[in-house]
């Protein structure tokens, strides 16, 4: 059984006891009243360039640290919360936010978006809660079998947690964020007002390049028990993921779409994330396939499907993603359950690439689909 025992501490160079953190700088929320559900596809003029490398970075409001009580095992749980200076009484709306699965996952990549949205929020009072995975980012990295089930049953209870009837929550996810988001909905674990999947993925690096046929998964299985071995297994890791190299090479290559996005200061923060005790066992898991929320794109489209009516859903898709992952979401175009479909600049990051242009979409969905109770 899962619980929560929180702490709540100030940012800046801080220490704190969900281990120590150095998170580098960015934002938000919303309460909406739900209006109507219209599907659509649409995009909006991107004809001003806007990426990651000319947003300026934007201190959370609090930083905080949850700790998740999972089986025999506490995980700190790191997150930031974003918010302006409250403009009315009503209480505030809540975003949540959450990144990408990833060796080099973080809250960092959603901060700009954040600024963005709370910027744009009138007379709402508007927060972004961003947090991190389990075993990713500044969140404690235990060694367990990390799988899609945990990870499901963290953002069931972390949202459980974070929401009640009186204050609505909407998610925002990446990649498998989006994915695990919807199947939880899917089940009833989670009820959000709605969700927007920026570029939604649901197979693992490995398994979208070859398969997940039983002599494949015979192979994933070894590679993943040399990964998670005490020596050996670090030492690979290093070799293939935790290195200023290696970590450029994939962010120039399908992560980022524009390899002149990728600076210096991206790879090395990158890079200080997978050097932190424990830091490969997730990855190591999503490589090989164990945190794919769906073993097919016939059942990954029926957890959308089945939210027909009940939620809007917006769809993100990327101009520049790799062909296969581009395909995953392309199949969400016309798909039932996705009332609306958009496709922006980028790759796999686009939210933390180009966040202004992934933002303007994102609020524009928020716009057509909820008033806001100023």
């Amino acid at each position: 059984m899962a619980s929560f025992a929180n702490s709540t501490f100030s940012i800046s160079p801080f220490a704190v006891t969900c281990k120590n953190y150095r998170p580098f700088l960015s934002p938000t929320s919303v309460s909406l009243k739900p209006i109507s559900i219209k599907a659509s596809s649409a995009s909006l003029d991107y004809s001003t360039p806007s990426s990651v490398i000319e947003q300026k970075p934007l201190e959370p409001t609090k930083t905080n640290c949850w700790e998740w009580k999972f089986k025999d095992n506490v995980i700190h749980i790191y997150y930031e919360e974003h918010e302006k200076e409250k403009v009315s009484n009503d209480p505030p709306k809540n975003i949540l936010m959450i990144p990408t699965i990833s060796d080099v996952s973080t809250a960092e990549e959603w901060r700009a978006v954040a600024k963005d949205i709370l910027e744009r929020s009138g007379k709402a009072n508007w927060r972004a809660i961003i947090v991190d995975w389990p075993g990713l980012g500044y969140s404690s990295k235990p060694k367990m079998d990390y799988d899609a089930d945990l990870m499901e049953k963290f953002i069931v209870d972390f949202i459980n947690e974070i929401s009640s009837p009186e204050n609505d929550l909407i998610v925002f996810g990446g990649g498998h964020a989006a994915a695990i988001a919807v199947r939880a909905a899917k089940k009833r674990l989670v009820k959000p007002k709605a969700i927007a999947a920026v570029a939604p993925t649901w197979a693992g690096p490995l398994p979208i390049v070859f398969g997940r046929d039983s002599s494949m998964q015979t192979r994933y299985a070894l590679l993943r028990g040399t990964l998670r071995a005490p020596a050996v297994g670090r030492m690979l890791y290093n070799m293939l993921v935790s290195n200023e190299g290696a970590i450029e090479s994939q962010y120039k290559s399908h992560v980022y779409a524009n390899p002149k996005n990728v600076t210096p200061t991206i790879v090395q923060s990158r890079y200080n994330l997978t050097t932190k005790k424990g830091s490969r066992y997730v990855p190591t898991a999503f490589l090989t396939g164990l945190l794919d929320p769906a073993n097919s794109r016939e059942e990954f489209l029926e957890h959308f499907a089945d939210l027909e009516g009940k939620m809007p859903i917006l769809v993100v898709s990327t101009e520049g993603s790799p062909k296969r992952s581009k395909a995953e979401m392309e199949a969400l175009r016309e798909a039932k359950g996705v009332s609306k479909f958009v496709e922006v600049p980028g790759a796999l990051l686009p939210h933390e690439e180009y966040p202004t242009k992934v933002a303007e979409e994102l609020y524009q969905f928020l716009q057509e689909n909820f008033e806001v109770n100023a």
